[in-house]
């Protein structure tokens, strides 16, 4: 987001004196651009120029050598008297060696707050009371330089201008507010200087001056001449039918002093807006292209053949561009090339300069670039290599056309002023621009769209304050937008210049009335009894990205085979180590849970409520859409067909103890049956019937303790139990810890839309029986349980398993399973007979299905 210091865009507007960075927030809001933070002072207290009286070279027992210094500060000596008068200089302590007596430095006395926050005060070190600190760049935030101290003249401030005791704060523009303000993409112009100008002036009446305009330079760009430095635009595949380039300028600066110094006021504006100073160079055309919004680039001369070529890569071919990274370029990037044929890569156009013909310590002849490139290309480019430089931040945006020359101009003069640089005559510029097409807008379109009355003559001065050319023909206005509004192409826009600028204040609030019969539909109140019932039962809930890496599938031991691994990869995820899309919460949620143990915190009991996503194999691509019209029907049923199933799962870790100890008692570890009966809650919820039964098959679960949650209809809906040792040990998780997750979605649906009957609470008494059945020991209880269930008949209210044996009196591979069961009649008292002939049909049962002995 742009950054704007009030003394730099006084350049541009006038502003009322003591103009605060709230105050210009407000004034810029009302016109739309809105507030994102106010950076308030960088440092406060006082911060002074000194003199170095005198430095003393004293080494240390640590090896280290210290300068015991004397300091003039003027008023603020010892005694307030400067030093020049007689007055006692301040004592400082000092580890850098850049400096020597008689150098003018910036000095943080007592009571002076430095970025970070970090106070000074007068303290004993090195066997001396250091009264201050000699301050480097980064200790002021002015730069990362903190090899050695600031010596202001070779900061580029003239000696004469400077004496000790001076506000250096004031000096340095420590002590200004920078306001930083939130673009919306269609407003590229308001990432400069002239745009945000231009909208205080709307907002305001503030008279504006428009520095992208020949007229307001102080030398007028000149003609494009013969012998110009050749410029070629070879674009033969351009996107969506538009040439990647229509405007290149380039001119020429020689005999530059390499080590001329970016000037104070300079390096102080651009760290201001949030940019950090280079070199003359390259600072002179970030300088131009924040105040004016046209993105520039320097070349060295000397490393740069003619003619420039603006071309399409080719297959193959890579550039190393300034950030020292070598890129793999694609057909549709657009380059900037030179040599004869065009065969040497430069830059990328419009985003980032390569690192063969940048500009060095040694470049004395300069090649400025100032072009006008397509914003999809550029956005594209930036994109797809991960570029999000400040220059491609504004071209695709979009960025006025006719401040290539211009930008170009000022950028001379200042190498000139600034380098002692001679500007070249030769000029080149190839401009192929046109013209912005004029809209019809209705004039009474503004107040019907927003239901405001605008009259007519509001509507047009409106339009043309902004920059438009109006004419007037009965009802319809015909309206030529501004070459530095890109996005003014059609009468809605134009609609909402006139809104904004005539004050949004303007528009009535109100309120549509909410239709009624409408409410949370069926699953969205099972989501949330699902929710409230799992952190009732202690669990708390959390949310987590759902992007996941192939790593992660391989710490859970999922099998190559296994559908969890058929995952949606992202063409542009926002991690390159997580490409995937989850297919399941237990892959996100486990990792939340290890962060917490890793945390000190061994007792965790967490739930997830979230989507998951399931692409199906040989589902359609996704069809590319058009942008600016409504797809027809057909495609977007393509588009819903090409989207895989997402459906909503529920999963919940349980480590360490569930029941906490204390004075009470020992307290609880968590163990497989807490995940069972916490999935069987979900489902419970849910209202779906869901049968339990053995898996030893699926990971990341034990072999011998997991059990599936199955439908009615044979479908598995979800898995419960203790996790995999080897799983537990990849993560860093404690042993014997346990998970259930369930399709949410699929118990919903088999639930079904039927509304739950209430049951007649029976007044007659109930009767009990108790049942303990030998079995195999691989029967899974929930067999046993379901055949006392169906031998149990009508009768059966409620029937728990409430003791498990195994003992030698059993036999060998043998387990008694006992059960509780409450017989309830809706209209008798039970007799001896009904319970006799349950007691039978449960016997039965159990002995026909499951092979159970009733244990003697």
């Amino acid at each position: 987001m742009p950054r704007i210091a009030i003394d730099w865009l006084a350049d541009h507007v006038e502003l009322p004196a003591g103009l605060t960075a709230e105050r210009l927030a407000a004034d810029l809001v009302r016109v739309g651009l809105e507030e994102e933070e106010i950076h308030g002072a960088a440092v406060t207290g006082p911060l002074v120029v000194g003199r170095v009286l005198e430095r003393v070279p004293e080494p240390q027992k640590n090896g280290k050598t210290i300068n015991w210094c004397q300091v003039d500060v003027g008023a603020h000596n010892v005694d307030g008297v400067p030093a020049a008068e007689g007055g006692t200089p301040r004592g400082i302590v000092c580890g850098a060696h850049n400096f020597d007596a008689g150098d003018l430095v910036v000095v943080a006395l007592p009571g002076t707050v430095l970025p970070g926050p970090f106070p000074i005060a007068s303290r004993k070190t090195y066997g001396h009371v250091s009264d201050g600190m000699i301050c480097s760049q980064r200790e002021l935030g002015l730069g990362e330089d903190h090899d050695g101290i600031i010596v202001l003249p070779r900061l580029g401030f003239a000696e004469a201008d400077l004496e000790p005791g001076q506000d250096a704060v004031a000096l340095l523009g420590l002590g200004d507010e920078v306001l930083e303000i939130n673009v919306t993409p269609d407003r590229g112009y308001a990432f400069s200087y002239r745009g945000v100008a231009r909208e205080y002036a709307h907002s305001t009446g503030a008279k504006f001056t428009d520095r992208g305009l020949p007229e307001n330079l102080p030398t007028a760009p000149p003609a494009a001449t013969p012998d110009g430095f050749a410029v070629e635009v070879d674009d033969a595949a351009p996107i969506h039918g538009v040439v990647g380039c229509d405007r290149f300028v380039t001119r020429v600066v020689r005999g530059i002093d390499p080590a001329a110094p970016t000037p104070a006021w300079m390096k102080r504006r651009l760290e201001a807006s949030g940019m950090r100073a280079i070199s003359l160079a390259v600072d002179v055309t970030n300088y131009v292209m924040l105040d004016l919004g046209q993105p520039l680039h320097a070349y060295d001369l000397a490393k740069v053949a003619a003619p420039v070529v603006v071309r399409r890569a080719a297959a193959g071919e890579r550039l190393t561009t300034l950030d020292d990274v070598d890129r793999a370029l694609h057909p549709e990037d657009l380059l900037i090339t030179d040599s004869p044929d065009g065969a040497r890569v430069l830059g990328l156009a419009g985003v980032m300069g390569g690192a063969s013909s940048e500009v060095s310590d040694a470049t004395t002849d300069v090649l400025v670039e100032a072009a006008h490139f397509d914003p999809i290309t550029v956005a594209r480019t930036a994109r797809r290599h991960k570029l999000p430089s400040e220059a491609a931040k504004r071209f695709e945006r979009g960025v006025d056309p006719r401040l290539p020359a211009v930008a170009a101009q000022r950028v001379v003069d200042l190498l000139v002023e600034l380098g002692g640089g001679t500007a070249d005559a030769a000029v080149s510029d190839l401009d192929t621009t046109t013209a912005p097409a004029p809209v019809a807008v209705p004039v009474d379109l503004p107040s019907r769209l927003a239901g405001v009355e605008y009259a007519r003559e509001q509507v047009v001065a409106i339009l043309e304050q902004v920059g438009c050319t109006v004419e007037e023909d009965g009802d319809v206005l015909t309206v030529t937008p501004p070459t530095w509004r890109p996005d003014l192409t059609e009468p809605a826009a134009f609609v909402e210049e006139v809104v904004r600028i005539a004050g949004y204040d303007q528009i009535p609030s109100v309120l549509p009335a909410a239709p009624g019969g409408r409410g949370l539909t069926r699953e969205q109140r099972t989501r949330r009894s699902v929710a409230r019932a799992l952190a009732e039962a202690g669990l708390v809930e959390t949310l987590s990205y759902p992007f996941v890496s192939e790593a992660d599938l391989d710490a859970l031991g999922l099998p190559a085979d296994d559908a969890r691994r058929r995952a949606l990869r992202l063409a542009n995820p926002l991690a390159d180590d997580r490409p995937l899309m989850r297919t399941h919460l237990l892959v996100t949620l486990l990792e939340t849970a290890r962060r917490n143990v890793a945390r000190g915190l061994p007792d965790v009991a967490l739930f997830e409520v979230g989507l998951v996503t399931r692409p199906v194999a040989g589902a359609p691509a996704a069809p590319q859409l058009p942008v600016g019209v409504r797809p027809s029907d057909d495609d977007l049923a393509a588009l819903a067909a090409a989207v895989p199933p997402q459906p909503r799962h529920v999963a919940g870790v349980l480590t360490g103890r569930y029941e906490h100890a204390g004075w009470w008692g020992a307290g609880r570890a968590a163990d497989w049956a807490d995940a069972l009966e916490l999935a069987r809650l979900v489902a419970e919820r849910a209202g779906a019937d869901v049968a339990v039964r053995a898996d030893a098959e699926t990971m990341p679960w034990h072999p011998g303790r997991c059990a599936a949650l199955v439908l009615a209809d044979g479908t598995v809906a979800g898995h419960a139990g203790e996790l995999h040792p080897k799983v537990l040990e990849g993560l860093g998780l404690p042993a014997r810890s346990v998970a259930f997750e369930v399709d949410l979605s699929a118990l919903v649906a088999a639930a079904g839309g039927e509304p739950v009957a209430a049951t007649s609470v029976s007044g007659f008494p109930a009767a009990k029986e108790d049942f303990a059945f030998v079995v195999d020991a691989d029967v899974p209880a929930e067999a046993v349980r379901a055949a006392v269930v169906a031998g149990a008949g009508d009768l059966l209210e409620d029937a728990t398993l409430f003791d498990v044996f195994t003992g030698e009196q059993l036999g060998a591979g043998k387990k008694s399973l006992a059960y509780s069961l409450r017989l309830r009649a809706a209209d008798r008292t039970l007799s001896a007979d009904d319970v006799r002939a349950v007691r039978d049909g449960v016997v039965a049962a159990a002995a026909e299905r499951v092979g159970a002995v009733l244990r003697g």
